[in-house]
């Protein structure tokens, strides 16, 4: 019988290490996605959490950069804009939207970041029969991952979009951003401004729904029937939120369908299937 492959089983002094960074880290999935990844594609490395709250990024970012082998950084909330300050380069994605899901460490030893949030939303949106182009979307929540929505259904072609974040400041860097790439096609407010009239897919980008005393992020009986409601929230899988509105008959996307279509993204974007499976099918 052949030697089972290299994974997070089999640790070694030659394994390659990835972490997630986020506060909290409990709900993520990434470990168990790239864990599963690593084992079959037969690639000697593991991918662990690690819990780090906003006051210590600076600090856990600074050490993380000196780890010779670290390979790469996964970043949930809260840390996606404030990250992009430890990198020495933006992808596309990073550079249009403000925030990185993701950085890897290039053979020089510099370390570039780019966002798969909002490519990977807009492939799970399709691939459940939902294509945005020409839509008009309600976005809740400009943060790190919804700043990357944002950016990700502009490009996909959608014809408006109305945004709604609490923090005033905030949701007017990301109109400032998003408008000078797609001049005149979103619109900014506040969350208590969410008006739901017209819109063809509603989008939940906020954390609320994460804990069972959150309050919705908005009212899903305030859009139309046939509005799709959409959450990026992972765990739990089926949110408040998408609870209420496939009970009223709404069609809806669950959070983890972004997070599947992001593998073969992170699979092309740290090189993880090219080397090894070639050494492997040589021997």
């Amino acid at each position: 019988m052949p030697d089972a492959p290299p994974g997070p089983s089999a640790v070694s002094g030659t394994t390659r290490l990835y972490v997630v960074l986020g506060d909290p880290v409990a709900q993520v999935r990434a470990p168990g996605l790239l864990n599963d990844l690593f084992a079959r594609t037969g690639r000697d490395a593991v991918l662990v959490p690690v819990h780090v709250r906003p006051d210590g990024l600076e600090e856990v970012m600074r050490g993380l950069r000196h780890m010779r082998n670290l390979d790469g950084i996964l970043v949930t909330v809260p840390h996606k804009v404030e990250v992009c300050r430890y990198a020495d380069l933006l992808g596309p994605a990073a550079e249009a939207a403000g925030s990185a899901n993701a950085l890897r460490r290039n053979p020089d030893g510099t370390w570039l970041a780019d966002n798969f949030d909002g490519a990977g939303f807009v492939h799970g949106l399709r691939e459940n029969g939902h294509d945005p182009a020409g839509a008009t979307v309600a976005l809740a929540g400009a943060g790190g991952a919804g700043r990357a929505v944002a950016a990700a259904l502009l490009t996909a072609g959608i014809a408006r979009l109305r945004l709604y974040d609490p923090d005033a400041a905030r949701r007017e860097d990301v109109l400032a951003r998003l408008d000078a790439r797609w001049p005149g096609r979103t619109t900014a407010g506040a969350q208590t401004d969410f008006d739901g009239d017209g819109v063809d897919i509603a989008v939940n980008a906020t954390p609320l729904g994460m804990r069972p005393s959150d309050p919705l992020p908005f009212d899903p009986a305030r859009l139309p029937r046939t509005c799709t409601v959409a959450d990026i929230i992972m765990k739990p899988a089926e949110t408040a939120l998408l609870e209420a509105a496939r009970d009223s008959g709404r069609p809806v996307v669950h959070g983890r369908h972004m997070l599947d279509s992001q593998v073969l993204l992170y699979e092309r974007f740290f090189a993880l299937h090219a080397p090894e499976r070639k050494a492997r099918s040589e021997q």
